[in-house]
């Protein structure tokens, strides 16, 4: 808890409907359903990330120009997901 009394805000892994982050306040040792849910989605996030990057790694050289900026396209959203998790874990 802070000093002020309040629990710090965690970042959600979604923005909210204006495109900007969400976050909700939470105490940990009794996280809401609205953080379990935020886990849920991150662990989600987590292994869509990984399925990807198997897969890039297998396919990289042998996908053309049209399959590589698809890829391309789902790597730099599963990038950005995964950087929303690391940045709250690491605050």
């Amino acid at each position: 808890m802070n000093t002020d009394g309040f629990e710090k805000p965690r970042l959600l892994p979604w923005v909210g409907p204006d495109g900007k982050p969400a976050y909700v306040i939470a105490e940990p040792e009794r996280p809401g359903p609205v953080s379990r849910l935020a886990d849920a989605v991150e662990a989600a996030q987590m292994d869509m990330a990984e399925t990807l990057l198997g897969h890039a790694r297998q396919l990289v050289g042998e996908l053309g120009p049209g399959e590589l900026r698809y890829l391309a396209a789902q790597l730099t959203h599963a990038l950005t997901d995964i950087l929303r998790i690391a940045r709250r874990v690491r605050s």
